[in-house]
C-alpha cells in the first residue's frame, strides 16, 4: 500500500522512475551495492527484478568496502548469482570467517577474484580453486601455517593457468608461486615481522618443502613492496634470485618499494645488467642504494614509460634530465611521477648543493614542458626552494600541468617568495615548536567573511594562481620537509619532531583558504603547517570542497596548543561526503564539542586519532559511535592510562560489535611500550589507508591492481 501511494505521489507530480529507459535505470542502479540490487531492490516490483540481475550489474562484484556484508549475505548473494559472476573483489574483507570462502565455488565462471586481507587456510584455499578452472586473477594473503602440500592436484592446475598474482606475505614463503607456471604479472607484498610475538628472532629462509622454483619466463610485470625489516629483504632476494639467472623478455615493469637501506648484492647486479642488455621498460622503481651513485639509468633502455618512481633517491636533476627524460624529449607517455625525498631532483647537481638551495627552474620547466601528460606527481620530503626570478616560482611552473589529478608538495615549496623575503619574521615564526613553557604572542586578525579573507591577499600569491589552475586536483598533499609522524611501523612512537623549515614559517591560514578553489578535492593532507593561527582556510574547504572524503591533518600551528579546533569543529559540519578522518596533534582534546560537530560528517566510515598528551571523554566517544551508525574503525592513540583506554574499546566493542560486522576499535597509549604489538594485528587494509601516515601520490603506478 505504501508503495502504491508513493507511486501515485509520483504521478502527480509528473515524475516517476519506473518511466525511465532501462539504459537510465541500469546507470542508476550501477551506483547501488550488489548486496542490495540483489537481496533488497529486486523484490519491490518486477521490473527492478529483472534489471538487478542483468549481466552489466552481476558481472563484477564489488565487496572490498561494504563493510555492512556479513557471511549470511555473501551465503545468499553466492547463491542467486554466483554462476553470474566474472569478477569477484573482496579484498579487505578480514570480519569474514574462512568458512564464507567456501560459498565461492559457486562461481564458477570467475576469471578474477582479489581476497586480500581475507582469512583463507590453504585447506580452504584448495578446496575452492579446484572449482574455479576459469580463474585467470588471484589476490590472495599467505600467513603462518599455510602449506603448499596441501593444494589438490586440481587446485595447481587452476593456478598454472593463472597469469596475474597478487601475494600479500606474513611469513617467509613462496606462497602459491611455484604453481603459476603462466604468470605474466607478479605483485608481491611482503609484511613479514623480524620478530614473534613470543620474542623470537625468526629468519629469511623458506620452509622446509618450499624449495620449488618459480616460473618467470612469461613475467611482463614484477612488483615488490617492502615493509620495513630484515627478513623481508632476505625473503625477497630469494624471489629475484631467479629473476638474475633469466631476465624475461616481455618484462616491462619492474618495480621494488623497500624503506631504508636494501644494499645491492652481486645477484642484483647481474639482474639490472640483464635488464639494461635485454629489456625496454614501460614503469621502473629501485632501491635508493641501487640507482645512487651508480651509472645505471643510463644503460637502461624505456620503451614509452608510464611510470617512474626514484623516490629517496640522490639522483641530481642533471641526472634526471641527461638519463630519464632524454634531454628533454618528448615523454608525454608518463602520467606517474614520484621524486619523493629526492632532495637535489630539481638541481643541475648534488656534490656540493645544501638540500636548502634554492632550485634551477630550468629543470623543472624541462620537466614539465617533456612531461605535459602527467596525472600524478610527487615531490614531498625535500626543500624545493624557489628563486626570486619572475616566473619561475615551481608553483608558476606547475600550474601548466593541466591534467594533474595528484599532487604531493613539500610546504616550504608553496611559500610566495617575494613575501617571505621582504616581511621579518613574526613574533609566531620565532617560537620554538617545543613543548616546553607557553609563550604569549599575538595573534593575528582575520576578516570574519569568508570572501573578505580571500581577497585580503592569497589571490595574488603564487600558490593560490596554482590551485585556480588545477581545477580537476583529486588529491593534495602538503606536508613539511622535515615531518615525521608519531605513528610507528614497526618501532616505539616517535617521541621527538624536528622543527619547519625556515621558508615554511610563512605558510599558515591564507594558503589553506587557496586550497578551497578546487570543487573536485577528494582526500587532503596537510601536514606542519607552522603558521596556523586560527584555523579559518579549514572552513573555505568544508563549505567549497563537497566531495572531500579523505582528510588527514598533522600539527598544524604552534605545537604546544590545538589553536584550529574551532574552526575545523566549523569545518567538519559541512562535509557531509567525508568518510576518513585522521588526526595527528600534540594536547587534542577529544571531547563532547569535537564529536558532536564529527557527528555531522553523516557517511565517515574511520576516525584515527593520534596525539601525544591527548585527552579523550569516554562518554563523548559512546555518544559519537551510537550517532553515527556507518562509522566501522576508531582508532586512537592518545595520552590516557591502559585503563582507560582498555575499558572504552571494550565498552565500544561490547555495545556496537553485533551490528557492525566489520567493526575495528583500537584505542591504547601511545607512549606505551607494547604499541608495537597492538598495530600488527590492525588489519592491513586500516593500517595501509588511514592508520599509518605517509604520501600516497604516485605510490605506485596507476591501475596496479583491479
Amino acid at each position: 500500500q505504501e508503495s502504491v501511494s508513493g507511486e501515485s505521489e509520483e504521478e502527480s507530480n509528473g515524475v516517476n522512475l519506473m518511466q525511465f529507459s532501462d539504459e537510465i535505470l541500469l546507470h542508476i542502479l550501477s551506483y547501488v551495492p550488489c548486496t542490495d540490487l540483489v537481496l533488497n531492490v529486486r523484490k519491490t516490483c518486477r521490473k527492478l527484478a529483472t534489471l538487478c540481475l542483468d549481466k552489466s550489474l552481476t558481472h563484477t562484484v564489488l565487496l572490498q568496502k561494504d563493510y555492512k556484508v556479513n557471511k549470511d549475505k555473501v551465503k545468499q548473494l553466492m547463491r542467486d548469482i554466483g554462476k553470474e559472476i566474472y569478477q569477484l573483489n573482496m579484498a579487505g574483507c578480514y570480519w569474514l570467517p574462512s568458512s564464507t570462502i567456501d560459498h565461492i565455488t559457486r562461481c564458477k565462471n570467475l576469471v578474477k577474484l582479489n581476497l586480500s586481507g581475507c582469512h583463507v587456510t590453504s585447506l580452504h584455499l584448495s578446496k575452492m580453486l579446484s572449482t574455479l578452472q576459469h580463474l585467470r586473477s588471484l589476490a590472495i594473503d599467505v600467513n603462518p601455517g599455510f602449506d603448499a602440500s596441501h593444494l589438490s592436484s586440481e587446485c595447481k592446475a587452476t593456478l598454472s593457468r593463472v597469469s596475474e598474482l597478487k601475494q600479500t606475505l606474513y611469513t617467509p614463503s613462496y606462497g602459491v608461486v611455484p604453481c603459476c607456471t603462466s604468470l605474466e604479472k607478479l605483485l608481491l607484498y611482503f609484511e613479514i615481522l623480524d620478530h614473534s610475538r613470543e620474542g623470537f628472532m625468526l629468519s629469511g629462509q623458506l620452509m622446509v618443502g618450499e624449495s620449488n622454483v618459480p616460473h618467470y619466463q612469461n613475467l611482463r610485470v614484477f612488483y615488490a613492496r617492502l615493509a620495513p625489516g630484515y627478513v623481508n629483504q632476505e625473503v625477497v632476494r630469494l624471489y629475484l634470485a631467479v629473476l638474475s639467472d633469466r631476465t624475461p623478455e616481455n618484462l616491462h615493469a619492474f618495480l621494488i618499494s623497500a624503506p631504508g637501506s636494501f644494499a645491492e648484492t652481486g645477484a642484483t647486479k647481474n639482474l639490472l645488467d640483464s635488464m639494461a642488455r635485454n629489456v625496454r621498460l614501460d614503469a621502473l622503481q629501485l632501491p635508493k642504494a641501487w640507482i645512487n651513485g651508480s651509472g645505471l639509468l643510463q644503460h637502461l633502455k624505456f620503451n614509452n614509460p608510464f611510470y617512474f618512481s626514484f623516490s629517496r633517491c640522490t639522483l641530481s636533476g642533471g641526472h634526471l634530465i641527461q638519463r630519464i627524460i632524454n634531454g628533454g624529449k618528448d615523454l608525454k607517455s608518463l602520467t606517474s611521477l614520484n621524486l619523493s625525498g629526492c632532495v637535489h631532483c630539481l638541481a643541475p647537481e648534488s656534490l656540493f648543493r645544501k638540500a636548502e638551495d634554492n632550485i634551477d627552474s630550468s629543470i623543472l620547466e624541462n620537466l614539465v614542458v617533456s612531461c605535459c601528460n602527467l596525472r600524478h606527481l610527487n615531490l614531498s620530503a625535500a626543500h624545493h626552494h624557489s628563486s626570486e626570478s619572475i616566473g619561475n616560482h615551481l608553483c608558476q611552473l606547475l600550474s601548466r600541468l593541466k591534467h594533474l589529478l595528484s599532487l604531493a608538495l613539500p610546504v616550504c615549496s608553496i611559500t610566495d617568495v617575494a613575501a617571505s623575503v621582504e616581511k621579518p619574521p613574526t613574533a609566531s615564526n620565532l617560537v620554538p615548536q617545543t613543548f616546553g613553557r607557553k609563550v604569549r604572542i599575538g595573534v593575528q586578525t582575520y576578516p570574519k567573511n569568508l570572501a573578505d579573507q580571500a581577497n585580503q591577499k592569497i589571490e595574488s600569491s603564487v600558490f593560490w594562481a596554482l590551485m585556480g589552475s588545477l581545477r580537476f586536483l583529486e588529491t593534495l598533499e602538503i606536508i613539511g620537509s622535515s615531518f615525521s609522524s608519531a605513528m610507528p611501523r614497526n618501532e616505539p612512537a616517535i617521541r621527538n619532531s624536528l622543527p619547519p623549515c625556515v621558508r615554511a614559517q610563512s605558510v599558515g591560514d591564507s594558503e589553506v583558504a587557496a586550497i578551497s578553489q578546487l570543487t573536485y578535492l577528494q582526500s587532503l593532507t596537510l601536514a606542519q603547517l607552522p603558521n596556523i593561527l586560527t584555523g579559518s582556510g579549514l572552513i573555505s574547504i568544508g563549505l567549497q570542497c563537497q566531495h572531500l572524503r579523505t582528510l588527514s591533518l598533522a600539527n598544524l600551528g604552534m605545537m604546544g596548543k590545538m589553536v584550529y579546533m574551532s574552526a575545523l569543529m566549523d569545518m567538519l559540519k559541512h562535509c557531509k561526503c567525508l568518510r576518513d578522518l585522521r588526526l595527528e596533534q600534540p594536547y587534542f582534546c577529544a571531547g563532547a564539542q569535537f564529536f558532536q560537530a564529527l557527528s555531522h560528517c553523516s557517511s565517515l566510515q574511520r576516525l584515527c586519532i593520534v596525539s601525544r598528551s591527548g585527552t579523550l571523554q569516554s562518554d563523548a566517544v559512546m555518544s559519537f559511535m551510537a550517532n553515527c551508525l556507518e562509522v566501522i574503525m576508531c582508532h586512537m592513540f592518545m595520552g590516557e592510562s591502559l585503563t582507560v583506554c582498555k575499558n572504552l574499546q571494550q565498552s565500544i566493542v561490547r555495545s556496537f560489535q553485533a551490528d557492525r560486522p566489520a567493526l575495528n576499535v583500537v584505542i591504547f597509549p601511545l607512549l606505551h611500550e607494547d604499541l608495537t604489538e597492538v598495530i600488527r594485528d590492525v588489519p592491513m587494509r586500516h593500517l595501509d589507508e588511514i592508520t599509518l601516515f605517509k604520501s600516497r601520490v604516485a605510490e605506485e603506478p596507476p591501475n596496479l591492481w583491479w
